[in-house]
């Protein structure tokens, strides 16, 4: 099973996101630090692009622990909550391609 942790508490702006996002998921070197390039990077998680150094079975998920998620929550609501969604809408990309969604999410 895949598992990545993000640490909620040192998520105090997009620059410390990105960095964490970067390192926990093995974005390339070229990774253009905006949620549209992460959205790219996580929804091809099951083919063989070099997006990620994650790769993922056919039926295999993604588990994203968001430790002290109550801190994040706090600090920065909005940045948690476009984080979400853009999970969320990643899932929904799966759907469409007629795949299981990849990415669960556990905070904590």
């Amino acid at each position: 099973m895949a598992r990545v942790t993000l640490d909620g508490a040192a998520m105090t702006d997009w620059a410390a996101f990105h960095d964490a996002s970067q390192a926990v998921f093995g974005f390339p070197e070229f990774y253009g630090r905006s949620m549209d390039a992460w959205i790219d990077c996580l929804s091809y998680l099951r083919d063989d692009d070099g997006m990620s150094a994650i790769r993922l079975g056919p039926d295999e998920v993604l588990d994203i622990e968001i430790a002290n998620s109550a801190a994040w929550r706090a600090a920065q609501p909005d940045m948690l909550e476009e984080v979400l969604y853009c999970i969320a809408g990643i899932n929904e990309r799966y759907e469409d391609y007629g795949e299981p969604p990849a990415l669960r999410v556990h905070l904590r």
